[in-house]
């Protein structure tokens, strides 16, 4: 499903938001381990290491970081909407954790044409030669540590959608190297489009 196919974005926030506001708050909550706070009538979700509320009446969501500000401003254009379909569309079911690279998700070709290539090569640039600053960045994002490559590194950008960085030191005989793994049950979560924006906004807070 490619939600973003056709129509401007905030079309699709704007219908995302729509959606939201018909779902019972309850059900939301346990598909997605988001809490609701009755009172307020909006959303707490995590968002890495930091928290994000969202209000279905006032169609509206911010953060009470520096941090959860940076991710929902600077990237904006990645998070909010991949956010609110979360919320809509993730289902209560456990990890597979069977790895699947982009090409392997249904309709995964977008992440391999255009302007919807992951920017890898900037992690790359970024920390190839600095392999414990990226085990650092990622903890310090809530992330867990894997033994792939050199370092590698489980993200929580939702809970019941992590991804998987893996990066792989330089030397004289390989370039170094980065990659991007989901967990297979991602598109059960998330449509295509916002699988990548998800990745997109993994990719982009590693680099910040």
């Amino acid at each position: 499903m490619l939600i973003g196919e056709g129509q401007e974005w905030s079309d699709g926030e704007e219908q995302a938001w729509e959606i939201l506001s018909q779902l019972d708050s309850a059900d939301v909550c346990h598909r997605t381990k988001a809490s609701f706070d009755e009172l307020a009538g909006h959303y707490i979700l995590p968002l890495f290491n930091e928290r994000i509320f969202l209000s279905p009446k006032d169609k509206y969501v911010w953060g009470d970081s520096k941090a959860a500000d940076f991710l929902l401003n600077e990237l904006s254009q990645y998070s909010r909407l991949s956010a609110l379909w979360y919320l809509i569309q993730a289902k209560d079911i456990p990890l597979s954790g069977k790895l699947v690279s982009p090409r392997e998700v249904n309709g995964g070709l977008i992440f391999t044409h255009g302007s919807h290539t992951l920017p890898l090569e900037r992690v790359i640039v970024r920390y190839g030669d600095d392999v414990g600053g990226f085990l650092q960045k990622g903890l310090a994002l809530g992330g867990e540590q894997l033994n792939y490559g050199d370092r590698s590194l489980k993200l929580f950008p939702f809970p019941r959608v992590p991804f998987v960085l893996v990066l792989w030191k330089g030397d004289e005989e390989f370039p170094a190297r980065a990659d991007i793994l989901f967990d297979s049950t991602c598109s059960f979560h998330l449509p295509t489009d916002i699988i990548w924006s998800t990745a997109m906004m993994t990719i982009l807070v590693m680099l910040r």
